[in-house]
C-alpha cells in the first residue's frame, strides 16, 4: 500500500544486480570447490536459483547479509525440476554450464514475467553450434554433448541469456569460439569477470564481439556482484514524482549514462556522489521522448518506471518499446490511477496530468510493479498494488528503503 509522499531525502544503498547474481551462481557449475558471492540481493529469484542449484547437487549458504557460499562437490543430477523453472525464466541459464561440465540438461521450459513470448531459440541453436543436440520432451529441455567444439557464432540479435549460456559453455569447448552480435549488458562484463577468475580466457565482453579460448578446468573463486542499475533507476523515478534530494550509493554511473541524460531530460539533475550518485528535483518533470533500445540504448526494463514519471510530467511525451512485444500490461492499471496513455502498436502517447488518484491495482511483473509504486508516491489517496511477489523477485525491502526516505509505503501481509 502507497500513499502520496512529500519530497524524499536521504541516502539509499543499492543493491546487487539481479541479472548478474543468478548468471554467476548458474556459472558456479563450471568448477567444484567453494564460491564465494558478495553483493548478492536477497530476493526472491535469487533464492528461487538457490533451489535450482540445490536440485541439481550443489550447496547453498548465506552465512552473512548480502553474502552467498556455493559448494560443489561434483556428482552433479544435471535437472532442473519443472516447479522452480516455471516461475524464472533466468533458470534456463544452467543449460551452458551443464552440457560443459556433465554432457547433459534436462531444464523444463521456463516461465516467469507475463509480457509477451521470449522463445530461446538462439541459445539451443548457439548451443548446437558448439556440439550440443536438443529434443523437447514432456515439456522439458533435453540437451546432450560429447563434448562442444568452438565455433563462431552469430545472434540473429543481441540477446542477454543466449550470450550469458554461450559464454559459458563456451569457456570449457576446444577451441576457440567468438559470438558476434553479442549483447553488452554491464551483467555480461560481470559474467566474463568472473569467469576469467576462475581461470577462462574471456576477451572483448561489453563489446558486440567476445572471443573464448576454451580451457580443460576452472577453479572456485570469490566475486562480487555489479550493483543494480534497474534499482537505481527505481529510486531515480521516485524522486522524479515525489521531488527531494537523495544520494545513492553503491552504484555506476558508466553503467546507466543514457538514463542519467533522459532523467536529465525530465528535469532531474544528477551527478557523481563518492561511490554513487547524488540527484536532485525539484518542480514538476518535463515531458520528453523515450526509445528502447538493446545496451547501450535505454533498457526495456526501464520504460514502466519511466513512464509512470511522464504520467505527471508538464506536456505531452512518446515512448516507443522495441525490445519486447508485449510489454504494455501496466498501461492499463496506471489508466485506472487516471493516467492519459495512448497505446499505438508498440508505441505510447503520455498525456501529462497533475496529480494521479490512488487505486487498487496489480503487477503483472516486476517492473510494473515498482513503476505502480512510483505512480502511488504522487497519486492523491491511498493505492493498492497488489501482486507485490513480483516486486520480491526483483527488489531487496524496497518498502523499507523507500520508507526511510520519506515514502509512505506499507507492507500488507496477505
Amino acid at each position: 500500500m502507497v500513499s502520496r509522499s512529500g519530497p524524499l531525502n536521504g541516502e539509499v544503498s543499492i543493491s546487487g544486480a539481479k541479472n548478474s547474481a543468478l548468471k554467476l551462481m548458474a556459472a558456479c557449475i563450471l568448477a567444484e570447490g567453494t564460491h564465494t558471492l558478495d553483493n548478492v540481493p536477497d530476493i526472491a529469484d535469487v533464492a528461487l536459483m538457490a533451489g535450482v542449484l540445490e536440485a541439481i547437487g550443489l550447496e547453498v549458504e548465506r552465512p552473512a547479509p548480502a553474502r552467498m557460499v556455493v559448494r560443489h562437490e561434483g556428482g552433479l543430477q544435471p535437472e532442473a525440476p519443472y516447479e522452480l523453472v516455471e516461475r524464472m525464466r533466468a533458470s534456463t541459464a544452467v543449460l551452458g554450464p551443464l552440457l560443459a561440465t556433465v554432457g547433459e540438461a534436462r531444464v523444463a521450459m521456463p516461465g516467469g514475467d507475463d509480457f509477451g513470448a521470449r522463445p530461446i531459440d538462439m541459445h539451443l541453436s548457439g548451443l548446437e553450434s558448439l556440439g550440443a543436440t536438443f529434443e523437447l520432451s514432456h515439456g522439458d529441455i533435453c540437451g546432450t554433448a560429447e563434448r562442444l567444439v568452438g565455433a563462431e557464432i552469430a545472434l540473429d540479435y543481441p540477446s542477454v541469456g543466449a550470450t550469458e549460456n554461450l559464454l559459458m559453455a563456451a569457456v570449457r569447448a576446444e577451441g576457440h569460439t567468438t559470438i558476434l552480435n553479442a549483447a553488452r549488458e554491464p551483467e555480461i562484463a560481470d559474467l566474463a569477470a568472473f569467469l576469467n577468475r576462475m581461470g577462462a580466457t574471456v576477451l572483448g565482453a561489453g563489446t558486440s564481439r567476445i572471443d573464448i579460448e576454451g580451457v580443460e578446468e576452472l577453479r572456485a573463486v570469490s566475486h562480487s556482484v555489479v550493483p543494480d542499475r534497474l534499482e537505481v533507476a527505481t529510486f531515480l523515478a521516485a524522486l522524479a514524482v515525489s521531488g527531494g534530494e537523495l544520494v545513492l550509493r553503491n552504484t555506476r554511473a558508466d553503467h546507466i549514462e543514457l538514463l542519467i541524460e533522459r532523467m536529465g531530460a525530465m528535469g532531474v539533475r544528477i551527478s557523481p556522489e563518492g561511490d554513487g550518485l547524488w540527484a536532485m528535483c525539484r518542480g514538476r518533470p518535463h515531458a520528453t521522448s523515450l526509445v528502447t533500445l538493446p545496451y547501450p540504448g535505454l533498457a526495456t526494463d526501464f520504460l514502466p518506471l519511466l513512464v509512470a514519471v511522464l504520467c505527471v510530467a508538464d506536456g505531452t511525451s512518446f515512448a516507443t518499446e522495441n525490445v519486447f512485444a508485449g510489454r504494455f500490461g501496466y498501461v492499463g492499471e496506471l489508466a485506472r490511477m487516471g493516467a492519459r496513455i495512448t497505446v499505438e502498436d508498440h508505441h505510447l502517447v503520455i498525456e501529462g496530468v497533475e496529480s494521479l488518484s490512488g487505486a487498487p491495482v496489480r503487477a503483472p511483473d516486476i517492473r510494473a510493479g515498482a513503476a505502480l509504486l512510483v505512480a502511488g508516491l504522487c497519486a492523491e489517496g491511498t493505492t493498492e498494488v497488489h501482486g507485490g511477489e513480483h516486486i520480491d523477485r526483483g527488489y531487496e525491502a524496497i518498502h523499507d528503503k523507500l520508507t526511510a526516505l520519506g515514502a509512505h509505503v506499507e507492507r500488507l501481509e496477505t
